[in-house]
């Protein structure tokens, strides 16, 4: 018992003393080329845009809300998302993502330039739901609001 103690103590300590030693070397995920700046969104803390946002991109929608209607369950649908770029910088999507597995987002990956336009699609897979469904779709951009929602509504009836 006395060797089972004395090896954990031994382990415990080289796990110890090894990370003490690891010096902070997280590379950055930045793709080359891509300006750091372009990122940085200068919210105040309370939540009202900073004289700085307002050069920033924005993303407007034309509607963050769809509704599918009935469907029968395991039908897939899909819908897009018209938005626009009317801030004064490129927008840039860094990720968008569903509520759930069912909720599949296809987003541009490529910088959206001023006064133009893109979409989201959203494909949405009814196979194991039944009933109200109300999914999501969280974006994070370099807006001037930051993150926007998308929804997806629809009644799905049991086969």
């Amino acid at each position: 018992m006395k060797l089972w103690h004395t090896l954990l103590l031994a382990g415990c300590s080289t796990i110890i003393l090894a990370a003490c030693g690891n010096e902070n070397t997280a590379k950055s995920n930045t793709p080359k080329g891509l300006d750091p700046a372009l990122i940085n969104n200068p919210r105040s803390a309370d939540g009202n845009p900073s004289e700085q946002t307002k050069g920033l991109a924005t993303m407007d929608f034309v509607d963050t809300t769809h509704d599918f209607g009935t469907l029968q369950e395991g039908e897939a649908v899909s819908y897009d998302f018209k938005f626009t770029n009317n801030g004064k910088a490129p927008l840039l999507i860094a990720n968008a993502a569903g509520t759930c597995g069912c909720t599949i987002p296809n987003y541009p990956r490529v910088p959206i330039a001023p006064g133009q336009s893109a979409v989201i699609n959203v494909k949405y897979n009814s196979q194991g739901k039944v009933g109200h469904q109300n999914k999501m779709v969280n974006i994070f951009t370099n807006s001037n609001k930051g993150s926007h929602q998308l929804n997806i509504i629809a009644e799905v009836l049991e086969k």
